[in-house]
């Protein structure tokens, strides 16, 4: 039987974990809790382990206390805490729950591409104000449009697969993907430079890194349609917040849509606070609340099809970990 040990704390645990899950689990092998005693020690003899926020690495002293392990899922976006040399050289294998994150973050960026398109925003403003129609001129629906998508991860994917619900072209930029696999997904590959160009729509899936620090900026964003809509759930850090101001009180962009800043939260005097068409919100785009729940639901999925022979569908690897957040 597999002994499975669920090492993040009682409160992440009750977070990601509903009680119908933990009974799907039981029957998959003998649980262990992480009740106050610790990471290591919740780990002893494990088979599968389960990781989550507040987690820390994985390291030798850690994985001797389960000799037998193969399997760590973790219970949460980036596995880059948890992850060691020494894990990978024990051929341990990991699964991340980037999956349902991603889903929650790409429905949040349709959210914003359905308000921002029907201009759901400055509609309440005038409404709000003792007005009724201005705007409505201003109304595009989600019909011949073309969208772009920057970063086709898990949530780029999603982003896209939502989109082919409507009369649109989607466009990716990605110099990790092959043109077939965005083909494969109902897209097309270009340039970023083209994408800015070109598309009416703009939603950021980027992750984090050096390459992508402040891509949008003042000659990036000086590429776009005035207007366009620009879309970021992914990081802050991927935008010049500076030259972003600038260029949306130059009367550029219908909406600049940002549910991530940097830093978070913006600081009281940013600009970005005071700009009618940039709307904010508190980095809600992941899973929250009831959402969160899905990551056990995933992680439940991803043991059974490992338990099986299957193959697990958000499976992380050493060289893969260069490219992702």
């Amino acid at each position: 039987m597999e002994r499975i040990s669920l090492i993040m704390d009682k409160t992440t645990r009750e977070m990601v974990m509903s009680e119908k899950t933990l009974a799907r689990f039981s029957k998959l092998g003998e649980l262990s809790f992480n009740d106050g005693c610790g990471q290591n020690k919740a780990l002893k003899n494990a088979t599968v382990a389960i990781t989550s926020w507040g987690n820390t690495t994985l390291d030798a002293a850690a994985l001797n206390e389960a000799p037998e392990l193969r399997l760590v899922c973790h219970a949460a976006g980036s596995v880059k805490p948890i992850v060691s040399d020494e894990l990978w050289n024990r051929g341990i294998r990991v699964t991340s729950s980037n999956a349902p994150l991603g889903m929650g973050v790409a429905e949040t960026a349709l959210g914003f591409t359905i308000s921002a398109s029907k201009n759901f925003y400055a509609l309440n403003e005038n409404i709000s104000k003792g007005g009724w129609n201005e705007g409505k001129e201003n109304i595009r629906e989600l019909y011949d449009l073309r969208v772009g998508v920057v970063g086709f991860g898990w949530a780029g994917r999603h982003y896209a697969e939502l989109m082919r619900n409507f009369l649109v072209d989607v466009v990716v930029y990605d110099p990790f993907m092959s043109a077939d696999a965005i083909r494969e997904a109902g897209a097309e590959k270009v340039e970023f430079e083209e994408l800015l160009r070109t598309c009416d729509i703009v939603s950021v899936h980027a992750p984090s890194l050096p390459e992508t620090f402040h891509m949008f900026n003042a000659g990036t964003l000086g590429l776009m349609k005035k207007d366009a809509v620009l879309i970021n759930t992914a990081r802050g850090a991927l935008i010049d917040e500076q030259a972003l101001a600038a260029h949306m009180r130059a009367g550029n962009l219908k909406y600049a849509c940002l549910d991530v800043t940097d830093p978070e939260p913006p600081a009281a005097d940013s600009p970005l606070r005071s700009i009618p068409n940039v709307i904010l919100t508190p980095h809600l785009a992941g899973l929250s609340q009831n959402g969160l729940r899905r990551i056990g639901h995933h992680v439940c999925e991803e043991i059974e099809r490992f338990l099986s022979g299957e193959r697990m569908i958000a499976e992380v690897t050493r060289d893969m970990l260069a490219k992702m957040a």
